[in-house]
């Protein structure tokens, strides 16, 4: 297992939300990864985990309700009082991706309380595990916190397959939206920057060349590979194929080596298994960036005499604006973690933090075992269905969490001279955006934003560190099919890059 894995994966436990931009969580956590509990740190995450398919919503109950709590949400208390019967016959007919008034859908309330024939019964007809409780947790994070090793890698296993699914299923859409739109070619710049001092001197810049023709894409660019703490230089080359199938479709060259590696979807057994062993030696993270109270304002220019900011980016002219309202919401949890796990966590942190690399700290998962379960529930399910909305009892394992908010402070420059729409912009980013920061890129432009393009863009990438994301230039092009074609002389290296 490489560096860049464990790194990520320890970062990478959170999860998402439409208006929850720092989200992978394809499981539970944060960085540039998948977006909520799987190994996040990988450059192709997207192709792991995609959001599940949305859970239908429901009337929150007050307190008053709850004697007809078991009306309201039948298959929640089957769940709550381990009648698997029962469940088995409701979960024919009522929906299963429900959440109830904390935000808990049966999935979580099965893992929480360690009703693990619930659980599986759930799992085997599809529940969503991508989804997130009032508090932001994901059910493979309560999984972790339970640290019932059998039901993390059954989870895990799910989201995997529900996000394989996911991308097949917006395939055809993206494929026709490539279609439509011109060819072209676009490029933009990377900076990245960070509060911390000695981390600003180590971080990345990079440039980055799309060309767009009919269902292909090609990007270029010159960062291999980024995490937290460190990058990596190179030349490299992700190639999208829309007429190949999904298992040839995505391909990788390294320039510099004359190799290619196609980006595959299926883990090994012992990847799997290495990955529930992070996820249980880890903190676990919510991060999530809230846009509910956020605002635009003119940036202005001038000492003695203000103006509106209007200049050119790149080759477009564009209006300045001031974004308001947006907090970096983040919350650690490590009630599963030993004292031993946290000190050496907090090593290898420390000498990340200084240069070093995680191999130095012969830091190699052994076999995790299951954590004695917690203590038997006494919390009836009157109780937790009667419960104010926000102060839901808990469930499980005693928690022991530290929350942090920060404000993001950011600029945006829109354009309306920028020959593409924000629309055309997003399909072409979802079919690149397993490139991690540019599914940070992808959801921020989600965002409801002024009047035009955006050309120039602050946008968080980690809790530490933004990028300043810049359109240099823009023009439809037509290009020589050869450029979307893997060359004569590179060989095929499957494991050049170990983390794809």
């Amino acid at each position: 297992m490489t560096g860049e894995k464990i790194r990520s994966l320890r970062r990478d436990q959170k999860p998402s939300k439409d208006e929850d931009l720092l989200e992978p969580d394809e499981e539970a956590t944060v960085g540039f990864t998948r977006s909520s509990g799987k190994a996040r740190g990988k450059m192709f995450s997207n192709h792991k985990l995609v959001r599940s398919p949305s859970a239908p919503t429901e009337r929150p109950l007050s307190p008053g309700d709850a004697g007809e709590a078991g009306l309201a949400f039948p298959v929640h208390e089957c769940v709550f009082k381990g009648d698997i019967r029962r469940l088995s016959s409701l979960i024919r007919t009522h929906s299963i991706g429900q959440k109830d008034n904390h935000g808990n859908t049966p999935l979580h309330l099965a893992v929480t309380l360690g009703n693990k024939e619930c659980a599986h019964l759930l799992l085997a007809h599809n529940a969503p595990v991508k989804v997130k409780n009032a508090q932001g947790w994901s059910p493979l994070a309560e999984a972790i916190s339970f640290g019932d090793r059998q039901m993390i890698t059954a989870l895990l296993r799910k989201l995997k397959q529900q996000s394989r699914e996911s991308v097949e299923e917006k395939r055809p859409r993206l494929l026709n939206a490539l279609k439509e739109l011109g060819d072209f070619y676009l490029e933009l710049h990377w900076d990245f920057q960070s509060w911390v001092p000695l981390l600003s001197r180590i971080l990345p810049s990079d440039a980055c060349k799309i060309y767009k023709q009919g269902i292909n894409i090609r990007l270029d660019t010159t960062l291999i590979d980024f995490t937290d703490m460190k990058c990596q230089r190179g030349d490299l080359s992700f190639i999208f194929n829309g007429d190949a199938v999904p298992s040839e479709s995505f391909v990788v060259l390294d320039n510099e080596q004359k190799v290619y590696q196609r980006i595959h979807h299926e883990e090994s057994e012992m990847e799997t298994e290495e990955e529930v062993d992070i996820l249980m030696s880890s903190d676990i993270y919510s991060a999530t960036l809230s846009t509910k109270s956020i605002s635009f304002t003119r940036a202005q220019t001038g000492w003695l005499f203000r103006e509106d900011k209007t200049e050119r980016v790149g080759n477009f002219l564009a209006d300045f604006y001031l974004i308001n309202g947006l907090v970096l919401e983040s919350r650690k949890r490590r009630e599963h973690l030993s004292e031993e796990d946290i000190l050496r966590n907090k090593a290898i942190m420390e000498s990340l933090s200084k240069g070093g690399n995680v191999m130095e700290q012969n830091f190699e998962p052994v076999r995790r075992q299951s954590l004695t379960p917690p203590p038997p529930n006494t919390i009836t399910w009157e109780e937790y269905i009667a419960a104010e909305n926000g102060k839901a009892p808990h469930l499980g394992r005693e928690l022991v969490c530290k929350e942090s908010k920060k404000t993001f402070k950011a600029t945006i420059a829109m354009s309306r001279e920028f020959p593409l729409g924000i629309e055309s912009l997003l399909n072409v980013l979802e079919v690149i955006a397993p490139f991690k920061h540019f599914n940070k890129l992808r959801e921020f432009v989600q965002m409801k934003l002024p009047p035009g393009f955006p050309v120039k863009l602050d946008i968080p990438v980690f809790p530490t560190i933004t990028a300043t994301v810049t359109f240099q230039e823009f023009r439809y092009d037509e290009f020589d099919e050869s450029i979307f074609m893997v060359p004569e002389d590179y060989k095929e290296d499957p494991s050049r890059f170990p983390d794809l």
